[in-house]
């Protein structure tokens, strides 16, 4: 991702992206995505003066770190902080060698899109208009919003009345997007809806039953027994209006948050119950969460399910995990047929409104 760093607001934003994707403290990628916002407020005239005097940290929100980024794109100058991030970053797309298998990096070019991401709406970093500008940046054909239900507090989770804004906002920036026909590229509306204790679905039924895409997951009481925890994650997947079954297990292998073990069900009768309902096996792209682990993304290809791969991205930087996710799928043998992510989106929607 190399957009053109000669406008002081793209430099930043793309700084911002390399730090997400790498995983930095969050305070430093506020730093760029706030002085990429105060830049971007300016009038062209306004900013053509201040690249004029230099004194960019004359500006709230700015300081030296920032500006030097500000003054070397306004020069005409890739910023050396820009490119020495570009030159550091981890090689985890498409065109990944090094660890990457050749099959990894077939997949990665494979997918079309991305059905698990969150915006500042929740519990995420930027805007909608961010997160799908950089999707499709990405080359990814179609990018879902995908943002929290209302119970999941910690994560501002959407209410009803909420979501229903969102869409409205989702169904402007799609008139914005479809008039670039250089690009093809769909946004889809959707949420990851959190499961109930009795695997019921935390949002208003007429509401889901109008989303694109539909992520139930699990959240809470995470320790339950197994009988417990297999009635609920069975109840969720088999509803008809759920497309996708999130982050399975709900562990977390590495990362600031610690570790967390994974939650205890029948893997077996749950994979059973997602293959015949037709719901998707998420392959969840977080370093963090490397959901499900390998033995059960083996039992559930063996089982027959369909999976999607997703980057559940909190951050425009983090939607370039999908090679991560990709390199996983590939490592136990998933053909790219089972993967609805690699799927057009016209089959992708086909799928998603013909829940059995």
């Amino acid at each position: 991702m190399n957009p053109d760093s000669s406008d002081p607001v793209v430099a930043l934003r793309e700084v911002a992206f390399w730090l997400e994707r790498a995983r930095a403290e969050t305070r430093r990628v506020k730093a760029y995505r706030n002085a990429a916002d105060v830049l971007a407020a300016l009038t062209p005239e306004r900013r053509a003066e201040i690249a004029r005097r230099g004194d960019w940290t004359s500006l709230r929100g700015i300081g030296p770190k920032t500006a030097a980024v500000a003054a070397a794109a306004a020069a005409g100058d890739v910023p050396d902080y820009l490119a020495e991030l570009r030159a550091d970053a981890e090689p985890i797309g498409p065109h990944a060698g090094g660890e990457f298998s050749a099959a990894a990096i077939e997949l990665a070019a494979a997918v079309r899109g991305d059905l698990h991401t969150h915006s500042n709406w929740s519990d995420g970093g930027s805007p909608p208009a961010e997160m799908a500008a950089t999707a499709r940046r990405l080359g990814r054909e179609y990018w879902a919003l995908t943002d929290h239900s209302p119970r999941l507090t910690v994560a501002n989770g959407l209410s009803a009345d909420r979501l229903r804004d969102q869409l409205e906002l989702l169904a402007d920036l799609a008139l914005e997007v479809e008039a670039d026909d250089d690009t093809p590229f769909r946004i889809l509306t959707g949420i990851e809806v959190d499961i109930l204790d009795d695997g019921g679905l935390d949002q208003e039924r007429d509401l889901l039953v109008d989303l694109d895409v539909v992520v139930a997951s699990v959240h809470s009481h995470l320790r339950a027994d197994s009988a417990t925890m297999t009635a609920r994650m069975i109840a969720a997947v088999t509803d008809p209006d759920v497309d996708v079954l999130g982050h399975c297990t709900g562990r977390l292998v590495e990362g600031g948050r610690g570790t967390r073990p994974e939650s205890t069900f029948d893997a077996r009768a749950v994979f059973e119950a997602c293959r015949d309902a037709g719901t998707a096996v998420e392959i969840n792209s977080r370093p963090e969460r490397q959901d499900p682990p390998e033995r059960l993304m083996e039992l559930a290809l063996e089982i027959g399910c369909l999976f999607a791969i997703d980057t559940d991205a909190h951050a425009p930087g983090q939607l370039d995990w999908l090679g991560l996710g990709c390199a996983r799928a590939a490592a136990v043998g998933i053909p790219p047929e089972r993967i609805v992510t690699t799927w057009p989106v016209d089959r992708l929607l086909a799928w998603t409104a013909d829940r059995p």
